[in-house]
This record gives structure tokens, sequence and C-alpha cells, in this order.
């Protein structure tokens, strides 16, 4: 007589997801070189249905690395290049007349390319402020509406948009609403002295590695239950309330020097990524419950773009994020409640 398969523990589906996970990183490390950090951070953001802004100088491989993932996935991908000229309807899509053998007309919807599971927006600063309000919608509801129609988007949606930071002339610099929507705003720093020897040993050679997919869109949808179903303590989220409160200069529990630097802080909205990122973090190690540690982890990506700094931190050259570590530092972990006998 046949039984039953024994049903997987929690503890068997983390460690599973786990590995996945680790594939998920070799099969990237294929192409790009070191950027953990980076990569780790476009993980926890997948894993949780977070949008991510990628920022570096030109030539450190931004574009490549999220192609790269979109090829190890098994979802669609779709790239925009972002340029002045460039109109909301080139993103959405757009009403057509269509004339039937019959000769009645009807308009039909042609979806543009944020109908995807990855968005890539490429230089998303390079376009006028009229076309990225375009992604506002799609990125909070995951849904678009072209005249008085609203079209769901495929499920999952991310957009990764990537942006120049040296680029000054014939840029838009995103208003606070949009770069809000945005779970992480990534670094993308210079490669060390070894890292860079070993791209110029893999890009100079005339193979291209061949990487596989690891998982499906509903594999991902999947783990996006899992994830956000790890255990988050009173403690964690009152650690996290006083962490985000305290960027805001207004605010009783804010030091002096953010009353003195920062003209606004972080909103509701940073410490529900905080919660979901320190969620991804956790279950990416294998672990069903967040810790402090994972919440600091992840604070500096997703605090450095939701804090404003003033004219004095800027003259003693402070930023952002040189502020988010100081709090990280300073912020006191609050008081564990004493055991009831």
């Amino acid at each position: 007589m046949s039984t039953a398969p024994k049903p997987k523990s929690l503890d068997d589906i983390l460690q599973e997801f786990a590995q996945h996970r680790l594939l998920m990183q070799e099969e990237l490390q294929k192409v790009i070189v070191g950027q953990d950090e980076v990569i780790e951070q476009l993980f926890a953001a997948i894993f949780t249905r977070g949008h991510c802004l990628l920022e570096g100088v030109p030539g450190l491989a931004k574009t490549l690395m999220v192609s790269t993932l979109a090829r190890i996935l098994d979802v669609n991908f779709k790239r925009v290049q972002f340029t002045p000229d460039l109109m909301p309807s080139d993103i959405t899509g757009t009403n057509v007349l269509d004339e039937d053998e019959h000769g009645r007309r009807n308009f039909r919807f042609v979806e543009g390319p944020i109908f995807t599971n990855i968005l890539l927006a490429d230089e998303i600063n390079r376009t006028p402020p009229k076309t990225q309000a375009a992604l506002l919608q799609a990125m909070q509801e995951r849904e678009v509406s072209v005249g008085q129609e609203t079209y769901a988007l495929p499920d999952p949606f991310f957009t990764i948009a990537t942006q120049n930071p040296v680029e000054q002339e014939g840029t838009y610099p995103l208003p606070e609403a949009q770069l809000d929507r945005f779970m992480f705003n990534i670094k993308v720093g210079y490669p060390t002295a070894d890292e860079e020897e070993r791209i110029l040993m893999a890009t100079t050679r005339s193979e291209r590695p061949e990487v596989r997919k690891v998982l499906s869109g509903r594999a991902i949808t999947n783990i996006q239950k899992l994830v956000g179903g790890v255990a988050v303590s009173e403690y964690v989220i009152k650690y996290v309330a006083a962490l985000v409160r305290s960027t805001r200069p207004k605010d009783p529990q804010a030091p002096q020097y953010v009353a003195e630097l920062v003209d606004w802080g972080a909103g509701p909205r940073a410490g529900q990524f905080l919660i979901q990122g320190g969620k991804a973090v956790a279950a990416m190690d294998g672990r069903f419950s967040v810790s402090l540690d994972d919440i600091r982890r992840i604070a500096v990506p997703v605090l450095r773009h939701r804090i404003s700094t003033n004219f004095q931190a800027q003259a003693e050259g402070l930023t952002s994020e040189s502020i988010v570590e100081r709090l990280l530092r300073e912020v006191p972990e609050p008081a564990v409640p004493p055991l009831v006998k």
C-alpha cells in the first residue's frame, strides 16, 4: 500500500529556498564579477515585490546585471531606454483606431513595454517628469490606466531603474514621491583590483557564458508568500519605528544633529520596506525570524533616498547615507520586556 509523501517542514522549505538563492547567485556570477551586496539587495527586492533604483557611474554593468538576472528567471523582460523625447504612451501603451472588414471602427488598446514581469527603466533621469510619472501607478498599484480603462500588469512585476549620477546636463532628477516608491536605492561601486582583472579577463574573450533558468514566475510568487510569512517580533518593530522616526527633524526622538542637518526624513513606507527587506534577508539565510542585524544590513539602501539633507549638511560634506550610518550606531535597541513567571 502506497503512503502519501511526507509534507515538508518549514525548515526544509527554508533550506530549499536558501539553495535556490545560492544557485541564482552562482548563475549571475558567471557574468557579473563581485557586487555581492548589490546582488543580495536585488534578490531581496524581488522576493518582496519591491522595486530598485541602481545608481552608479557609466560602465559598471548595471544594465548587464539586470538583463542577466532576467535570463536566470523564467519571466518576461523588457528594456526601455529613457530619453528626453520619450512619451508616457511609449511606456504604457495607447489606443489605436482599427477598422474591420465591414467598415466599423473601434479603438483597440496596444500594450506598451510596461506589460512585462521585469521592466528595466534605463537612465530614468534622462526623461522629463511627465514620462517618469507614467511609472507611478504601475509601481504602486501594479496597474495602468489609459483613457477610461484600467489594465492589470502581469504578476510578478518589478521595475528596476538605473541612473548615472555624474550626468547633470539634460537630466531630470526623480521627484520625492517617485523615489519613495523604490524599495532600495542601490549604489553600484567600482570593482576591487582583483575583480577588475577578472572582468578584463572574462570580457575580452569571444566566449559568452551561458546561464540557466532557476525560477519561474509561479515559483517567485510562492517565494514571495514564504518570505511574507517570516516572523517579526514586536522587539524588531519597535526598533524599526524608532529608527525611522529618528530621521525626522521635528520628531522628539530625533537627535539634535538630525534637526540641524535634515530638511525632511523618512515616512511610514520606509518602515514597511525595512521589515520586508529584513524578512527577505532572514529567509535567504535560512531563518524564519527577523533580527536587528537583518534590519541594519538593508537600512542604508532603504533610507538613503528618503532623507533630504539641507545646505548646512552639504557644506560640511555630510550625505544622507552618512546620517543613516550614524543613526544605526546611535539609535538604542528597545528594552527587552522581563519574562513573566
